[in-house]
């Protein structure tokens, strides 16, 4: 499975569906998408090792497990090369308090998703990623609420 294509209307129900729920069982989710079981337990295998489904997960509220600060951070390199991208997005894969992050279009080259205990880890943190890559421009902003959190993206019935 290559392209968003090859899924037909049943896998994109099955995606919209666990996106939903998770922790449904593969019976509930076979009658819900009007399935066997088996062939509901086959799809959602498939589903899994084309990495369409990429994981399953329990979404936390950042602020009520105390995890400190939750920073959206901007990310300009020094250079736009190829090898420096890749050195940047070796540089950041082990690091722990980087949580996601996501390479974008503009004058931003990245965008991260970081939670630190206080704000001199931050400034820790970036001072050791600038010494081992190239940074141009650093932006941080701090979230200060979640007004709408992320529950999943819009699977069309194609």
């Amino acid at each position: 499975m290559t392209a968003e294509s090859s899924l037909d209307r049943i896998d994109r129900r099955i995606l919209r569906t666990l996106q939903a729920e998770g922790r449904i069982t593969n019976a509930a989710l076979a009658q819900r998408v009007g399935l066997s079981e088996s062939a509901c337990l086959a799809r959602v295998r498939r589903l899994e090792r084309a990495d369409v489904i990429q994981g399953y997960h329990a979404r936390l509220d950042p602020f009520k497990v105390d995890i400190g600060l939750v920073l959206l951070v901007e990310v300009a390199l020094e250079g736009r090369q190829r090898d420096e991208r890749q050195r940047f997005e070796r540089a950041i894969r082990d690091i722990p308090q980087i949580v996601e992050a996501s390479h974008v279009s503009g004058d931003t080259d990245y965008v991260l998703k970081v939670v630190v205990r206080t704000m001199p880890e931050w400034n820790d943190l970036k001072d050791r990623l600038a010494g081992e890559v190239g940074l141009g421009r650093i932006t941080t902003h701090v979230v200060m609420g979640k007004p709408k959190v992320f529950e999943g993206y819009p699977v069309a019935d194609g």
